[in-house]
Parts: C-alpha cells; sequence; structure tokens
C-alpha cells in the first residue's frame, strides 16, 4: 500500500478544501490515487465547501464564555437563519468561545490553529468549521471575537442568539447584569460622553447643521440649536447617561452608584452588523430568466 505523505495531504486539500483528516481518510482509502480520492471526497462532502466559501454570512450567533475573571465573546457568521438552529454550527460557536477564555489566541487565524474534533472532523477548530460547511451546504466564519482577563468581574447576557454583551465590573454581580442587559436593550456606543468616538459626533454635527440652516434662523440660534442636537446625541448614546431600563426615573450611572458597582467597559455584538446582506430579488430574477428565453427563442 501507498504511503499518504503530508504534502500528499496538502495536495489534495488545496485542490477540495476539505478537512485535513477527511483527506487522509480519502487518500488511504483510495492507497494513495490522488485522483481517485478526490473523487472520493467529492461523494462524501460534495463541492460544498469551495463553492460556499465566497458566499456571504450575515446570519449567525453571539456566544460567550465566563470563567472567573476570564472569559470571551465571539460572533459566528452563516448564510440563513436556519443553521443557527443547526446543533453543530451552536456546538462549534460554544467551542469557539471556550478555546477562546482558554488560550487567548491573537487573531482569527490563530484560534482556527486550536485543537478541536467534533462529528468527525478535526483536529483543528478550522478543520471542523470546513467539515461543517461541507456537511451542511453552507458558508460558515469567525467574524470577530474578545477575550477578557483584566482582571475586572466579568457578566454576560445574551439575548436568544443574537446579541451578546460582556460587562467588566467591580461590585455587585445583579446590578452588572442588569447593565449587560441594558446594553443589550439600548445598544449604548461608550460609557460616557466623553468615550464617544470622534466620527460619530461629527457625523450628528453634520446632519444638525443641516437642520439648522433649513430653519432658516439666526446664525447665533442656528449655532446654539446644533451644540444643543450635540449635547442630546451624546446623553442618548453614552451608557452613564441613559435612562436605566428597568427604572427610567435614575440614570444607569445613578443605579450603578446607589447598588456600589463600578463598570470598567462593556463589549457588545449585535449579529450581522455592518455586513452587507445580498438581497434576492426573486420576481426579477424570474423575469431575467423569461427574457433570456425569449431571445434565445
Amino acid at each position: 500500500m501507498a504511503a499518504i505523505t503530508a504534502s500528499m495531504v496538502a495536495e489534495l486539500r488545496g485542490k477540495t478544501d476539505a478537512p485535513m483528516m477527511e483527506c487522509k481518510k480519502a487518500l488511504t482509502e483510495a492507497e494513495g490515487d490522488m485522483a481517485k480520492a478526490e473523487e472520493l471526497l467529492r461523494v462524501k462532502l460534495g463541492t460544498k465547501a469551495g463553492k460556499a466559501a465566497s458566499r456571504v454570512t450575515a446570519e449567525g450567533v453571539v456566544a460567550s464564555s465566563i470563567s472567573g475573571t476570564t472569559g470571551a465573546l465571539i460572533e459566528v457568521n452563516c448564510e440563513t437563519d436556519f443553521v443557527t438552529k443547526n446543533d453543530s454550527f451552536l456546538a462549534l460557536a460554544k467551542a469557539a468561545a471556550e478555546l477562546i477564555a482558554q488560550h487567548k489566541p491573537a487573531d482569527v487565524a490563530a484560534l482556527g490553529a486550536l485543537p478541536y474534533s467534533q462529528d468527525g472532523f478535526g483536529p483543528t477548530l478550522e478543520d471542523v468549521r470546513k467539515g461543517l460547511i461541507g456537511k451542511i451546504g453552507e458558508n460558515m466564519s469567525f467574524r470577530r471575537f474578545k477575550h477578557f482577563s483584566s482582571g475586572a468581574k466579568l457578566a454576560a447576557y445574551l439575548h436568544g442568539t443574537r446579541i451578546g454583551v460582556v460587562v467588566e465590573f467591580d461590585g455587585e454581580e445583579a446590578a452588572a447584569k442588569d447593565v449587560a442587559m441594558h446594553v443589550a436593550a439600548m445598544k449604548p456606543v461608550s460609557l460616557t460622553s466623553a468615550d464617544v468616538p470622534a466620527e460619530l459626533i461629527e457625523r450628528e454635527r453634520s446632519v444638525a447643521t443641516a437642520k439648522a440652516a433649513e430653519s432658516g434662523k439666526p446664525a447665533d440660534i442656528a449655532t446654539k440649536m446644533i451644540e444643543g442636537s450635540v449635547q442630546k446625541y451624546l446623553k442618548e448614546v453614552s451608557l452613564f447617561n441613559q435612562p436605566f431600563v428597568k427604572n427610567d426615573k435614575q440614570t444607569v450611572e445613578q443605579m450603578l452608584k446607589a447598588a456600589g458597582t463600578n463598570v470598567k467597559g462593556f463589549t457588545l455584538y449585535v449579529v450581522g452588523e455592518g455586513i452587507e446582506k445580498k438581497v434576492d430579488d426573486f420576481a426579477a430574477e424570474v423575469a431575467a430568466q423569461v427574457a433570456a428565453a425569449k431571445q434565445a427563442g
């Protein structure tokens, strides 16, 4: 029987985009015949992984893993909402969060290289990801993650699987969990007004300037209108200034002070945020096909 070398496995993997162990199994079964091994993989996994790799992954789930003062938050994407309910996909997301918390990988590539096996795929997380693409037939990707190990306490809140929040705090856990839930609902962009990114402030100032110009008010009044709008915006998007969702008679800052709790930071992930989603216009597609058929006729 022909010896299966690492270079043969690498060559087959390059041709099929199949997981490493699957390539080795196919080569072993094909007794080293590259063409036969490729055919075996095509039959087993289809060409799904290769074809799926270019498709947009705007759906997905957020997963977290917290152990004491160490934790992780990750967004794992797929193409359709249907796959977000798949047990294998959910297990992959949960495992990825746990691996991040344990190993603190530097980036997505380092995360993918960590040891992990599932559903017969492995020996790395990336091999499992590619194997599940072939098995399920949809592209999947680890979009972003954050590792927490600053020494602060951690509180996590998941709203279903689409919104995830981790709060770093000192003090009462109940208050911190309330803040995590508040962040999921109100989506602040920073802890305080001073922390709001300059580009967001400028965008708001630009909108306020345009509105003031339309009003036809004198320059001095227009300037006050613009500044008033900006200050209102800063209060609306900074966590400490927002009215607390469980009691809008007090701000989040006031609630935390009463609870003797200090929030040092928060991370909010919303699935698909900022990803350009592909919208299929079925009617237009059918019309185009009918037109093409007429031209052909």
